[in-house]
C-alpha cells in the first residue's frame, strides 16, 4: 500500500519553497551574519573606551588618546562594513526573491489553466486574484527580508548575548528573564493555535473583500442607474463591516497584552539596575564591575530593539504561513488528467454515449444534476443544434466536449476515441468556441485576434478579421489594429466584439466548431454580416449550435431539443414542427412574438 508523503507545513514549507534558489540564499545569510557581527564592533569600541575613562579616573590628561582613536576608527570601519554587507545580503536575497517569485506566479498560472471549470466557477475571482498577487507577493517579503532579517537579528541577539554573559553572567541573566516575561504576556497572539485561527478568519475576510469589490465595481453602471449608494451592494457593505468589527474584536482582545509586552522589552534598564547595584553592594571598589555595569546600563537597552524585530518577524511569518497554505490548497487541486496511452482521433464526428453529469460544489457538499443519460450523434460537416428552455443543459453539454468538466457516466467520443484518451493540446486544437458573452483582452485588436493561432502571419490575421466582416470598422478605430481594447483604449459593442470572436475561431480553424447564439447581440443591420462570417466560418466543419433564436437553426441538419437535463427530441425543424410537442411549443411561442406591440396610453404605439 503506498504511503502518501505528508506535505510540508509553515516554516519548514517556506525555506522548501525559498530553497529553489539555495546558494543565493546561503550567500545571503552568511553575508547578513557577518554583517551582525561588524555591526556589534562599534558597541566594543565604546566597551574598550569605558574601559580607559574608567581606568584613568577621571583624569582626563591621563587618558590614551591614540588608544580611543584608534577604537573609534575601528567603530567606524565596523559600522561602514556591515552595512555593506548587509546591502549585499539584501541584494542576493532580492535576486532569489524574484525568480522565485516569478517561477510562483507562472505554476500557479499554468495550474490553474489545466483545472477544470468547476474549480473555478465554486472559487471566487476575487480569491484566486488574491493567491496570485498578495499570497504570493508575501512569499517575496520572507525569502527577500525576512530571511536576511532573521539571520541578521538572529546573529546579533546570540553574539551581544555572547558578550553579555562573557562580561557578567548574572545581568545577562537578568536581561533573558525580561525577555521571557515580555514574550509569555503575547505568546498566544504570536505563536499559539489561537494566532493562526485568528490569522485565518483574517484571509477569509480578506478573500471575501476582494471578491465583493469585483462584483460591486462590476456593478456600478447598475448602482447609478438607480440612483443608489454603496449600502445598496449588500454583500459589499456586509463584508466590510464584518471586517471592521473583525478588526476591532481583534485589537481589543490583545491590547493588554501587547502593551505589557512592549513596556517590559523596552524597560531592561529597569532589571539591571536593581541587580548591578546588589552586586555592587558586595565590593564598592570593584573598578572592573564598575566598568561592566556602566556598559550593560549603556548597552542592554539597545538589545531590546533586535529581540524586538527578531518576535515581530517571528510572529510576522504566521501570515506568510497562512498565504502560503492557501496557495498550496490550489496545487492540491487535482488537474484535468492526462491519459497515459493518448490515442488521435480518425474523424470529427461527436457522440455522447449515455451521458450523465453533475455539478459538484466540494466546499458545500452540493451536487445538482445536470444531464441524464444523453445519447445522440454529431456528423462531420453537418450542424447540429441544441436548444430548450433556460436551464435545461444547452451548454453544459457543449462545455463537456473540449472537456471543461470530466464526466463519470457514460462516454463522449470524437472520431471514436473517448475524449479522454486525447491529449488536452491536440483536444483544445480540435474545438473553437464562439461564446455568447464574450472576453477581449486589455491589448490590441490585433494581438486579440491572434489569440486563435499566435503562430499566425499578418496578413492570415487580416485575412481571418475580414472574413468575420470586422476589417472595416477596425480599420476606422484610431489606431487600427493596433487599437487597445478596454480601459486606456476603446470600448466595442456586443456586435463588434462577437465578430472579433468569430475572427479567432476563423483564425484558428478547427474541425469542430461550438457556437453559443453567437449573433446575440448583433442588430438588424449587422446581423446579416455576422451570418456571412458565421457561414465562412462554418465550411466543412462539426457544428453545435446553442440557438434560442429558433429562427436561425431551421436549416440545422438535426436539432436536439433538451428539458430538465434530458432529450425529449430529435429531428429537423420540419419535423419537429409537425409533431405535437416542445419543439413545437418553442416554436408557436417565438412567431408569436413577433405580434407583440409596445402599447402606451391603451393605444397601440
Amino acid at each position: 500500500m503506498k504511503q502518501e508523503v505528508k506535505k510540508k507545513q509553515g516554516l519548514s514549507r517556506l525555506f522548501e519553497i525559498a530553497g529553489e534558489k539555495k546558494l543565493l540564499l546561503i550567500i545571503s545569510g552568511i553575508l547578513a551574519a557577518f554583517s551582525a557581527a561588524c555591526m556589534l564592533v562599534p558597541f566594543i569600541s565604546v566597551y574598550q573606551i569605558l574601559g580607559e575613562l574608567l581606568r584613568s579616573g577621571g583624569n582626563i590628561s591621563l587618558v590614551d588618546g591614540t588608544m580611543m582613536t584608534r577604537w573609534g576608527w575601528i567603530a567606524f570601519a565596523g559600522l561602514i562594513a556591515g552595512l555593506l554587507l548587509l546591502y549585499a545580503a539584501i541584494i542576493c536575497s532580492h535576486v532569489a526573491a524574484f525568480r522565485i517569485l516569478y517561477g510562483m506566479r507562472m505554476g500557479l498560472a499554468r495550474h490553474i489553466g489545466k483545472l477544470s471549470l468547476g474549480y473555478l466557477n465554486s472559487t471566487a475571482t476575487g480569491a484566486i486574484k488574491k493567491n496570485l498577487e498578495q499570497d504570493v507577493e508575501r512569499i517575496e517579503l520572507f525569502v527577500a527580508h525576512t530571511i536576511p532579517d532573521l539571520v541578521n537579528v538572529a546573529a546579533t541577539v546570540i553574539v551581544m548575548f555572547a558578550i553579555f554573559f562573557s562580561l557578567n553572567g548574572w545581568m545577562s541573566l537578568t536581561c533573558i528573564i525580561a525577555f521571557a516575561i515580555s514574550i509569555a504576556m503575547q505568546a498566544s497572539m504570536m505563536f499559539g493555535k489561537k494566532a493562526q485561527n485568528t490569522m485565518k478568519a483574517y484571509f477569509d475576510a480578506q478573500e471575501r473583500i476582494h471578491s465583493s469589490a469585483i462584483q460591486y465595481v462590476r456593478g456600478i453602471p447598475v448602482v447609478k442607474i438607480f440612483g443608489q449608494t454603496v449600502f445598496s451592494f449588500k454583500k459589499f457593505h456586509n463584508d466590510l463591516i464584518a471586517y471592521r468589527d473583525w478588526a476591532v474584536a481583534y485589537c481589543d482582545k490583545f491590547e493588554n497584552g501587547m502593551a505589557v509586552f512592549t513596556v517590559v522589552l523596552n524597560s531592561f534598564l529597569t532589571f539591571i539596575l536593581p541587580v548591578g547595584l546588589l552586586i555592587m553592594s558586595g565590593d564598592p571598589n570593584n573598578i572592573s564591575f564598575a566598568l561592566v555595569y556602566l556598559f550593560f546600563i549603556i548597552m542592554a537597552p539597545s538589545v531590546s530593539s533586535p529581540l524586538y524585530k527578531l518576535t515581530m518577524l517571528a510572529s510576522g511569518t504566521r501570515e506568510i504561513f497562512e498565504g502560503v497554505s492557501r496557495i498550496d490548497a490550489i496545487y492540491a487541486e487535482e488537474p484535468v488528467r492526462e491519459t497515459s496511452e493518448p490515442k488521435h482521433p480518425f474523424g470529427y464526428n461527436i457522440s455522447f454515449e449515455n451521458v450523465s453529469f453533475a455539478y459538484e460544489n466540494k466546499a458545500e457538499a452540493t451536487r445538482v444534476e445536470a444531464l441524464a443519460d444523453i445519447n445522440f450523434t454529431a456528423r462531420a460537416g453537418e450542424i447540429t443544434a441544441l436548444v430548450g428552455p433556460s436551464g435545461s443543459g444547452k451548454s453544459t453539454v457543449a462545455n463537456l466536449i473540449p472537456r471543461f468538466w470530466d464526466i463519470k457516466t457514460g462516454e463522449i467520443k470524437i472520431g471514436g476515441v473517448n475524449i479522454k484518451d486525447i491529449p488536452t493540446e491536440e483536444l483544445m486544437n480540435t474545438v473553437s468556441f464562439v461564446f455568447q458573452d464574450t472576453f477581449l483582452f486589455y491589448d490590441t485588436l490585433f494581438e486579440n485576434i491572434k489569440v486563435g493561432r499566435p503562430n499566425a502571419t499578418d496578413e492570415e490575421v487580416y485575412a481571418a478579421a475580414r472574413a468575420a466582416q470586422c476589417h472595416q470598422f477596425i480599420e476606422n478605430l484610431p489606431d487600427g489594429y493596433n487599437t487597445l481594447i478596454g480601459e486606456g483604449g476603446v470600448f466595442l459593442s456586443g456586435g463588434e466584439e462577437q465578430r472579433v470572436s468569430v475572427a479567432r475561431a476563423i483564425l484558428k480553424n478547427s474541425p469542430i466548431l461550438v457556437l453559443d447564439e453567437a449573433t446575440a447581440f448583433a442588430d438588424p443591420e449587422n446581423e446579416y454580416k455576422m451570418q456571412i462570417a458565421l457561414k465562412e466560418l462554418i465550411k466543412d466543419k462539426t457544428v453545435i449550435v446553442i440557438a434560442h433564436r429558433l429562427s436561425s437553426i431551421k436549416t440545422a441538419n438535426q436539432i436536439i431539443v433538451l428539458r430538465d437535463g434530458m432529450i425529449e427530441q430529435i429531428g429537423t425543424h420540419d419535423n419537429l414542427v409537425a409533431e405535437e410537442g416542445l419543439y413545437q411549443r418553442m416554436w408557436e411561442a417565438y412567431t408569436s412574438a413577433y405580434d407583440w406591440t409596445l402599447k402606451v396610453g391603451g393605444a397601440k404605439a
